[in-house]
Parts: C-alpha cells; sequence; structure tokens
C-alpha cells in the first residue's frame, strides 16, 4: 500500500475505535451542555423588567364605604403578598420593606400628578408645562465605540479557549493511552512488521485530531446557535470570527501536542508509569491556560504580549488578544509562522524518540536511548 493509504487506514481504525468509546461520547456531551449552559444562564439570570403588584385607593370617592372597603382590600392583599404595596392617598402601605427601585417610581408618580394638579388649581395647562420642560436627552459620544464588542468577543474567545484547553489535554491523553496500550499488549510489534512507525504515529494524531476537530466544531455550532438565538451575542459576525480564529489554533496547537504526548507516551509500557511522563505537558498546558485568563484581563500586557509568540502557549493566548482587537496582522503572522516551525521541530524529534523508544519493553525508556535507537 501506498503510504498515504496506511496513514488514511490507521487514522480510520482510531476514529473507529473512539466512536465506540462510551467515555469519548460521554465527553462530548458534557462538553455540549456547559458550553449551552453557559449561553442559557444569562438568559435565565437576567430580569431587565422587573413588574410590581401596587393596590392603589381611590381617596375621591363618593362613597366612604367604598372607600373603606377598598383600603382594607388593599391592605389584604398586602398583607397576603399578593402585591407589594399598597397607595392610600399620600401613603404607601407595605407589608416589612419596600424595593427601592419601587419606591423611586412610586414617589416619582406621586410628585408627578401632585404637579399636574397644582398646575390647574392656579390655571395653568399642564400640557404647555409639559412641551416646555420636554428637552431631548444629551448625545451620547462614546470614547471606545468599540469597547461593548471587543468584550464580548473576549467573552467568546475566553469560553472557546476554556473548550479548547479541555480538547487539547483529551485528545492528547487519547493519543498517549493509544500509544501505551498498544505497546504493553505487543500489537506494536504486529503493526511495526507491515507500516513504518512513522505512519502509524500520523495515523493516530490525524484520525483523533479530526474527531477532536468536529468536536469542537460541535460544540461552537451548537453554543454559537443557542447565543444568537437568545441575542446574548449582539454581533454575530464579530462571535464567528472570534471562533473561526479558536477553531485554527486548535488545529496548531493539537498538532503540536499530539506529538508531544506521543513521544512521552512511548518512553514507557505501563499506563500506571504513564502519568508521571505525561505530567510536563499537561503542566504546560494548565499554565497556558492560566495565562490565557491573564492576558483576558490585559491583552495590551507584556506577559500577553510575549506569551502569544511562544509555541506551547500562543494557541490560549493568541485567541483572546485577537479578540480584543489589539493585535496588529504582523503578530498574527509571525505567531503564526513560529507555531507551524515549532511543530516542525517537535514533529521530527518526536517521531524519533516514538520510533526508537516503541518497540523497547520494561521499565521507562530514556530520551537519549530513544534517540540512538534510530
Amino acid at each position: 500500500m501506498k503510504p498515504a493509504a496506511v496513514v488514511c487506514l490507521v487514522a480510520r481504525r482510531e476514529i473507529a475505535a473512539k466512536l465506540r468509546d462510551k467515555g469519548f461520547l460521554l465527553s462530548t456531551a458534557f462538553i455540549l451542555v456547559a458550553v449551552l449552559a453557559s449561553a442559557l444562564l444569562p438568559v435565565l439570570l437576567t430580569d431587565d423588567s422587573p413588574t410590581y403588584d401596587v393596590g392603589v385607593v381611590g381617596v375621591d370617592a363618593e362613597l366612604e364605604a367604598a372607600v373603606q372597603a377598598q383600603a382594607e382590600a388593599a391592605g389584604a392583599a398586602v398583607e397576603s403578598e399578593e402585591i407589594e404595596a399598597a397607595i392610600d392617598g399620600e401613603q404607601v402601605v407595605v407589608d416589612s420593606a419596600l424595593d427601592s427601585m419601587l419606591e423611586r417610581i412610586l414617589n416619582a408618580a406621586s410628585a408627578a400628578v401632585a404637579a399636574e394638579q397644582r398646575l390647574v388649581e392656579v390655571g395653568i395647562d399642564p400640557a404647555e408645562v409639559a412641551q416646555a420642560l420636554s428637552v431631548p436627552p444629551l448625545e451620547l459620544v462614546r470614547l471606545d465605540a468599540d469597547a461593548e464588542r471587543n468584550a464580548q468577543r473576549q467573552v467568546i474567545a475566553f469560553l472557546g479557549v476554556a473548550v479548547l484547553y479541555g480538547l487539547l489535554i483529551l485528545m492528547g491523553q487519547y493519543v498517549a493511552m493509544g500509544v501505551v496500550e498498544e505497546k504493553s499488549s505487543r500489537v506494536v510489534e504486529l503493526l511495526l512488521s507491515t507500516i513504518k512507525p512513522w505512519q502509524l504515529l500520523a495515523g493516530k494524531v490525524i484520525g483523533l485530531g479530526l474527531l477532536g476537530l468536529a468536536q469542537l466544531l460541535v460544540v461552537c455550532v451548537a453554543g454559537l446557535s443557542a447565543a444568537i438565538a437568545f441575542d446574548v451575542v449582539a454581533v454575530p459576525g464579530d462571535a464567528i470570527g472570534t471562533m473561526a480564529q479558536v477553531i485554527g489554533w486548535f488545529v496548531l496547537g493539537y498538532a503540536f501536542y499530539a506529538a508531544v504526548f506521543a513521544a512521552g507516551a512511548a518512553l514507557v509500557s505501563r499506563q500506571e508509569d504513564l502519568q508521571s511522563v505525561l505530567l510536563p505537558m499537561i503542566t504546560l498546558l494548565v499554565a497556558a491556560f492560566f495565562v490565557a485568563i491573564t492576558a483576558a484581563q490585559n491583552p495590551d500586557g507584556l506577559l500577553a504580549r510575549i506569551t502569544s509568540f511562544v509555541p506551547a502557549l500562543s494557541p490560549m493566548v493568541m485567541p483572546v488578544r485577537s479578540a480584543a482587537g489589539n493585535v496588529d496582522w504582523w503578530e498574527l503572522v509571525v505567531a503564526v509562522g513560529l507555531m507551524l516551525a515549532a511543530i516542525a521541530a517537535v514533529i521530527r524529534l518526536g517521531g524519533r524518540i516514538y520510533a526508537g523508544a516503541l518497540l523497547r519493553m520494561g521499565g521507562k525508556v530514556k530520551v537519549k536511548d530513544a534517540l540512538a535507537g534510530n
């Protein structure tokens, strides 16, 4: 078979195996639910237009009995908490306390009615006074007109980076566990009798990478659809552009970390030893995530600027900085170029470690011994 056909065959095997894995399907469902909840919670928890039930007693009623009946009914309604307050002449009757916003509304309404009555008493038309006092509001001039849009993009980028962080760790561990599983069961010996190590590595990385990309696409589409449907995002185009950057950086970040995880996993032969080998990679990803949080708070800071060019950190940091609108085009080009160079170097070095350590059984293989085995 041609090398490309072999790589595709290995990739299809990895995809088929993970699609039958309940853990993979549950993780996808969990991430999807978490993203949808982040889009729906602001709608459920926000109440921009509170309403109040207020009872009004007509003090000018002709029949005293009717006035008394209305007052008693209003008082009873307040006591039973059917209404928040009742207006009785110049008094506001409440059960225990009055909401501050409702108090301002009632006082403003009472003042407006009293003023209108006094104007009528002295022979002044309230409509003419209202017209004289009606002036247009002051024009609002925003010194930073894009502040709200930038804030929206930053929130979306941060959510996207959080999903990206989870997927990079998840997919990296899947790559590593697959390598150790094949190595410990001696299946790898059969595989390497017919295909080359780089073909096995490439197929594994590509197959799991396509699954991770599919996960990310599903989550992004579902999350953005929910956010747009419930008016959580003001400018859908900005949200789509931000998510497109997150997806692009996932591809670069996955290519970098997958090769590192695979090479590290090839150094051990048991699942029990895997975490000790993967700890430095996971620590690096955690550090990248926390740096991204810092960059979201201060995208123009020195730390954000420097780390957005560091290949191991840029997949997390650069989407957040770009979302704030503070990244020049040349910065993005340089960051992508450095990332591509780092991916090429890691794949070359990681491939050598992978090939040299894959058939070594027993304890943990040293990196220099794996390199010497090529």
